[in-house]
């Protein structure tokens, strides 16, 4: 069975994107299972940057079927705009499906979104303000919307009177006067749901099927592991699960489905928002990383921000998900320091630890060991082979395989897919 997960092994942000539009020339489906448009992939076609949010990466493959899952929730005007977008770049013959099951996110849920984070003050998350937790919550109280209910005109209109009636009474409750009309939000569903109704099946049927005839599935999925709801860093996490596991449910197959799963790891360590991250440079060596390594948000332009790469996330993220391989992007950042630093294990009162202190006292007990290296000067933003790194630079990618306790498949040395070298066979 040829299915590949691409998931994202820190924080997010570590150029899954990339690697998907990759590895998806060789793909049948790209599959995005989770998330919304908070999250981001940068992607070079044709020396042009495109910023995806919701459409998966493959999506400028004229072969490959793209698709969003039941387990995406989709901002239908965001991605209208992507596909206008798309369009106007004279990228018209794509192939993309959105599953039936799917959650809406309205501009009420947005709202609500910017209002919670405001009314959370010096202890707010830090989400992109896109809906996406609104959504979530919905689905799971069971008032949410789904794609298939768009295309019910008196289910629809009930079920979002529904919920203008719960939000309306929410913002009053908090004294905000600006109400949410559903004559004009109606309106305008009518008329986008138009636009996106050749694109909607039953997704998961489709993927089984196709599976099953040993097509080629990659599955994509949005942030990374230390995000997930379940098992990252909470509270400071996304309102879904990016990871290999919640795959099945997020798509609607079995879940013995899955058979590679290759994690995506930036060079170094980035993080956007609150939250620990225990790795963090404060100096100027982080503002030096940010600028050349162009560490700023695809959805929001926040700075992220920027820590030494921690082996011990990578060898949480392969228990969590079961990785078979890795994909290192971004190495050529790191050119022109005189050392780096690599964390290899977490210590409290000098015993090591497996994984990360969920509570905050054991957070500020805890201690970080460190492997030093020595640094390399050369640009390997040309090179074409492992050969040809510096051999500091080879080091450095072998510690991170020993102390990560994975096998290294490829890695990048710019953003372009000619920068990619392959060290393993992933398809």
């Amino acid at each position: 069975m040829n299915s590949l997960a691409i998931i994202g092994t820190q924080w997010g942000d570590e150029g899954k994107g990339k690697i998907t539009n990759y590895l998806a020339k060789d793909a049948d489906f790209v599959v995005r299972y989770q998330g919304g448009n908070n999250a981001g992939h940068s992607i070079f076609v044709n020396n042009k940057k495109f910023s995806l949010h919701l459409l998966p990466s493959g999506i400028f493959y004229k072969n490959v079927v793209n698709v969003l899952a039941n387990g995406v929730v989709i901002d239908l005007f965001g991605l209208v705009d992507e596909l206008n977008e798309l369009k106007a770049n004279n990228f018209k013959d794509f192939k993309l499906l959105i599953s039936e099951r799917a959650h809406v996110v309205f501009p009420y849920h947005k709202k609500i979104d910017g209002l919670f984070e405001e009314l959370k003050a010096k202890d707010k998350i830090g989400t992109t303000k896109q809906g996406i937790g609104p959504a979530y919550t919905d689905k799971s109280s069971r008032i949410g919307i789904r794609i298939i209910d768009l295309f019910d005109d008196k289910y629809l209109a009930k079920r979002l009177k529904e919920n203008i009636l719960i939000k309306n009474n929410l913002l009053k409750s908090f004294k905000i006067e600006d109400q949410i009309d559903f004559d004009s939000l109606y309106q305008k569903i009518l008329v986008i749901r138009k636009i996106i109704k050749p694109f909607v099946k039953d997704t998961a049927k489709i993927i089984y099927d196709a599976l099953n005839q040993d097509k080629k599935v990659l599955f994509e999925g949005a942030q990374g592991v230390l995000l997930c709801l379940d098992h990252g860093t909470y509270p400071f996490v996304t309102s879904s699960s990016p990871t290999a596991s919640s795959i099945p449910l997020n798509v609607g197959i079995p879940c013995n489905y899955i058979n590679e799963v290759l994690g995506i790891v930036k060079a170094y360590t980035t993080r956007v928002g609150r939250g620990v991250f225990l790795t963090e440079i404060t100096d100027q060596i982080s503002e030096k990383i940010r600028i050349k390594g162009k560490e700023f948000g695809t959805t929001t332009g926040r700075a992220r921000r920027i820590g030494w790469f921690d082996a011990t996330l990578i060898r949480y993220a392969k228990r969590i998900n079961g990785l078979t391989k890795i994909s290192v992007t971004l190495l050529d950042v790191l050119s022109g320091f005189e050392e780096l630093k690599i964390a290899i294990n977490y210590k409290i009162n000098g015993k090591i630890i497996d994984g990360i202190p969920l509570l905050e006292e054991d957070l500020l007990k805890t201690e970080v060991e460190y492997l030093i290296l020595k640094g390399w000067k050369e640009d390997i933003s040309k090179i074409k082979t492992f050969a040809e790194l510096p051999e500091n630079a080879k080091k450095y990618l072998r510690a991170i395989e020993k102390y990560g306790e994975v096998k290294i498949a490829q890695f990048s040395v710019g953003p372009k897919a000619e920068q990619t070298i392959d060290l393993i066979k992933i398809w």
